[in-house]
């Protein structure tokens, strides 16, 4: 056996080594460049379901609570906020009118990992928002979404 017949087999081996290698640096580069998702216009209802969305899933009530009515920012009554460090909000419709709106969400809830896996549930809701001096508020939210600045706070 001639040496530039052993050689070719190898070479071989490296070409397909190569090519694993640039779609895996591809998939990588396609999934660390994603990043946020865009902003929408705060200026649109579904702009503001969006930043309120973030506020309450990050944890930072006055950020929600100025996107949201002052009836609804007072109104706690048997109030019960959910874990939202497990929610994926992502939206599904907007029907405007001049003076309300309604925002379509779908709503996933994540919860631990079960016997098989991570177990999750969708539901798909609707914020009402009305429009006040020119500015979209939220008027109800979503329970897993809602949140309430005026709870007393416990020692």
């Amino acid at each position: 056996m001639d040496d530039a017949a052993a050689g070719k087999p190898n070479r071989i081996l490296v070409i397909i080594g190569a090519i694993i290698t640039v779609l895996v640096v591809a998939a990588l580069a396609v999934v660390f460049s994603r990043g946020e998702p865009v902003l929408l216009d705060e200026s649109t209802p579904q702009g503001v379901v969006q930043r309120y969305s973030a506020a309450v899933i990050e944890g930072d009530e006055p950020a929600a609570a100025a996107y949201l009515t002052e009836t609804t920012r007072t109104q706690c009554v048997d109030f019960q906020g959910a874990s939202s460090g497990s929610l994926r909000v992502t939206l599904v419709s907007t029907t405007e009118r001049p003076s309300s709106a309604d925002v379509r969400v779908l709503i996933v809830t994540s919860n631990g990992s079960g016997p098989f896996g991570n177990s999750e549930y969708e539901t798909e809701d609707v914020f009402d928002l009305v429009k006040s001096d020119g500015k979209w508020l939220i008027d109800s939210a979503p329970w897993q979404l809602r949140t309430c600045a005026n709870r007393p706070v416990k020692p």
